[in-house]
């Protein structure tokens, strides 16, 4: 029987239950794995469970009504999740422009309750409108992070990675659905033009040229505005995703 929360196990006790729940953890990665696209290391999905695993061997509270198994479960599947989302086809160089652009955009809107201009981005930074237009068309393979990843040139949508399909448990069912409200939220209030550069490329399944055409304006520019709305998103949802999902799902399991 395990220990609850309150007692404390021995080093011999605590190893022993990583060692029975290892193949768990082979298990939950390999069925992800499957499902992602290629370049993504079975390896590195492991090492993220094995965290997961250690870290629900460490806060189990038997009090709480689910399985030991069930709990690991729940904490392998997420750590594997959460190292994916850092998959963000952004190359590690470019990575420190778009924090600051996103940190723009969080400060801007933090104060002003609404949608930041380009103009207003750009003096936040420190730059001129044009600079900070040439920074988009410098990041446009940035993707949304938390929801997507690139991989050789193409964009997969993690959303269904969540969790495994016929196995969704409320939680679970819960998460995406605060997910997608949250992106449907950011959508809604950002600026006309860079909303319908999201819907034609991301729900029509346009690309950039034939979006271009459609509204008349520049390949660069429909580009730029594409990145705009993207570092919005992420933006967003790094300032409120956190605390609506991870944080609260643990607080749901009991840690």
């Amino acid at each position: 029987m395990y220990a609850c929360e309150t007692e404390t196990l021995t080093k011999e006790e605590r190893d022993a239950l990583i060692l029975e729940h290892l193949p768990q953890v082979n298990w939950i990665a390999v069925r992800i794995h499957e499902k992602l696209p290629p370049g993504i290391e079975l390896d590195d999905l492991i090492s993220a469970g094995v965290i997961g695993l250690v870290a629900a061997v460490d806060h189990y509270d038997p009090s709480h009504g689910a399985s030991l198994r069930t709990y690991a479960e729940y904490k392998i599947r997420g750590a594997i999740l959460d190292s994916i989302r850092g998959l963000d086809g952004i190359p590690a160089h470019k990575r420190k422009r778009v924090k600051q652009v996103q940190q723009a955009i969080a400060r801007i809107e933090a104060e002003l309750k609404r949608p930041a201009t380009e103009e207003e981005i750009a003096a936040e930074l420190g730059i001129s409108l044009s600079e900070f237009q040439q920074w988009m068309v410098d990041l446009r393979s940035v993707s949304l992070g938390s929801l997507n990843v690139v991989e050789e040139g193409e964009e997969f949508s993690l959303l269904k990675f969540i969790s495994d399909d016929g196995e969704d448990s409320p939680d679970q069912i819960l998460e995406r659905s605060e997910l997608e409200k949250l992106i449907s939220r950011g959508v809604a209030r950002m600026p006309e033009r860079e909303r319908l550069v999201l819907s034609l490329y991301y729900k029509e399944g346009l690309n950039l040229r034939e979006i271009a055409e459609i509204m008349g304006l520049h390949l660069t520019r429909v580009a730029q505005l594409r990145v705009q709305a993207i570092l919005r998103l992420r933006a967003l949802l790094e300032r409120e995703w956190p605390s609506k999902g991870r944080s609260a799902r643990d607080g749901r399991r009991g840690q």
